[in-house]
């Protein structure tokens, strides 16, 4: 079977009215709008959340909290995910997106403790948590927050 040869099962597409098309067919003249009004016009309608002049229930519910315009985007990676360096090389924001760990543009990269690593970096980041710097400081790396 291809996809040409695909049809849906019988009865089951059923044609849109078509109106407006004379007297005989029961939906000519006005098409089913009615005689005059605001929704026999063309354009004609309310537009969306309208509730016919009762108040709106986006207006009726409280508002809660509020959006930090002055957030700064974090990158967030752990300890496990430098193993994939090799041994004395320097780990900082470009060798981060170039290996693939942060995407998009941000603000700063936080190093978290978790996982083990063996390996001596360097690593020269925005933040860097205890945990992380200790166990990177163990086996036998610097770090350097900038």
């Amino acid at each position: 079977m291809k996809l040409h040869e695909l049809s849906p099962p019988a009865k089951s597409r059923k044609s849109n009215r078509r109106l407006g098309r004379g007297v005989a067919t029961g939906t000519g003249k006005t098409a089913g709008r009615g005689s005059k009004g605001y929704n026999s016009r063309s354009g004609g309608g309310v537009r969306p959340g309208y509730e016919g002049g009762q108040m709106p229930i986006q207006r009726r519910l409280p508002k809660r909290g509020f959006t930090n315009i002055f957030r700064k985007k974090i990158a967030v990676i752990n300890v496990r995910d430098l193993l994939r360096f090799e041994s004395g090389s320097l780990i900082d924001q470009t060798a981060l997106v170039k290996a693939g760990l942060v995407k998009g543009q941000k603000d700063g990269i936080k190093l978290l403790g978790h996982g083990e690593i063996k390996v001596a970096l360097t690593v020269k980041l925005n933040q860097v948590s205890k945990a992380a710097r200790e166990k990177i400081e163990a086996a036998g790396g610097t770090v350097e927050v900038i």
